[in-house]
């Protein structure tokens, strides 16, 4: 199916505030209040919209450092990359990972607490992984653009 402007729009809208009711997106969309949560509903069954969450401040839960990790894995075997992601998802401080082309095969974002908790990951979970060749983190000092909306 495609999208249509006034679907474009909604979600558009929807990314910059998921708490939009139907209500506010019938006045954003010049739509009805019944139209607009419509296609809100249709748009979420279609899987446009993967879900809603709140985007929780790390330095006011504890998360002073922030830092993207990249891995490069000593061999590429399927085996070692189940083993690799299951490990990615088992550590909470891991918040993303993503397959690259390139030098490094992963990139990982991390939050922890402070240095020496970035640093127990490092050499307690990463480096000591049988398929871990290297790994080379940047520390976050600033962050100058926050996550933006998809460009719909």
């Amino acid at each position: 199916m495609t999208l249509d402007p006034t679907d474009l729009r909604l979600l558009a809208a929807l990314q910059s505030n998921a708490m939009m009711t139907a209500q506010d997106l019938s006045e954003e969309l010049h739509l009805s209040a019944s139209q607009a949560g419509r296609r809100r509903q249709r748009l979420e069954a279609e899987g446009y919209i993967r879900g809603y969450r709140a985007e929780v401040a790390p330095e006011r839960v504890g998360l002073g450092v922030q830092a993207f990790i990249q891995v490069v894995m000593a061999t590429h075997t399927e085996q070692n990359a189940r083993d690799f992601v299951r490990v990615t998802k088992l550590q909470s401080e891991i918040v993303g990972a993503w397959t690259l082309t390139g030098e490094a095969d992963y990139l990982l974002r991390i939050y922890c607490a402070d240095l020496s908790a970035l640093n127990r990951l490092v050499q307690q979970v990463l480096l000591p992984h049988p398929a871990v060749s290297r790994v080379q983190s940047q520390i976050v000092m600033e962050r100058v653009k926050p996550d933006a909306p998809l460009p719909v």
